[in-house]
């Protein structure tokens, strides 16, 4: 699908609906006519819409009516558009990657779907707009419930690790280093270290802590225009960035960062965005 993502027609939800048409044209012209009806379609919205949501409940539902509305429309089996757990994000992502890279079933030489022998499956990252996920299958037992998925895909079990930080996509992860910047200067000028020297820009206060991941400090004013100026630095940058992740993990066991349990990476990974 082209352009944003549905949580960005939260003042305008009808756009949402006609955002998809074109993708449904497509898989109208891709699936036979005679299957169409006995097709099951799903809607599985993604972080943008978990933010949304705790922003503002009423606007999300007037997207979800409205994408609703608009596959609705379409001869398919229509099973409803909702929003995804952070674990069935990270774990869908991680069948799609391996379905596509033949690790999971594969057709062959005898013409038969078989499961590949030898081949190991891969790890899923996956940097979105408003959250990023790892998915892996690790080779001890999942200690924290949360994070357990379990899939018999093919005929074959898998037992994975899947989690997805909510806020810590590019978007909104930009959003909490600029928003970490202001607070750390005492003025309405903000050196951005990650920018190039000499890039401007303005953005107010309100443009800025307009999401739930970060949050205005009681002291400013939301119509305040901030004046952001390119430094070009890079160790600077890494530093701030660094600071935005807690790398220090508890006694209680092996952690990713800020204290989510994650059991020792393993395999290969494979990454989209």
């Amino acid at each position: 699908v082209a352009g944003p993502g549905i949580s960005s027609y939260a003042d305008d939800p009808a756009g949402a609906g006609a955002s998809l048409k074109p993708c449904l044209d497509r898989a109208m012209k891709i699936v036979p006519a005679e299957e169409q009806r006995e097709t099951p379609t799903y809607l599985g919205a993604t972080a943008g819409m978990r933010l949304l949501r705790k922003e503002n409940s009423t606007k999300a539902e007037q997207v979800f009516a409205e994408v609703s509305k608009a596959i609705g429309e379409y001869p398919v089996d229509f099973r409803g558009a909702r929003i995804l757990t952070g674990s069935e994000e990270g774990s869908f992502g991680w069948i799609t990657v391996n379905y596509l890279l033949e690790t999971l079933v594969k057709f062959s030489f005898a013409e038969k779907w078989e499961h590949p022998q030898d081949t190991e499956v891969l790890g899923a990252l996956d940097l979105g707009g408003a959250s990023t996920q790892i998915t892996f299958q690790p080779g001890v037992p999942v200690e924290d419930r949360n994070t357990s998925v379990f899939f018999q895909l093919y005929g074959t079990n898998y037992s994975l690790y899947s989690h997805s930080y909510l806020c810590y996509g590019q978007t909104q992860a930009l959003k909490m280093l600029l928003a970490a910047l202001h607070q750390a200067s005492s003025s309405a000028q903000i050196s951005h270290p990650c920018y190039p020297r000499g890039y401007q820009e303005n953005i107010t206060v309100a443009e800025l802590y307009d999401s739930p991941c970060v949050h205005a400090p009681s002291s400013a004013s939301s119509g305040l225009v901030l004046m952001v100026t390119g430094t070009g630095d890079p160790a600077a940058c890494g530093t701030a960035i660094q600071r935005l992740f807690n790398f220090s993990c508890g006694t209680q066991w092996p952690c990713g960062f800020n204290g989510v349990y994650q059991p020792p990476v393993r395999g290969q990974f494979f990454v989209s965005s």
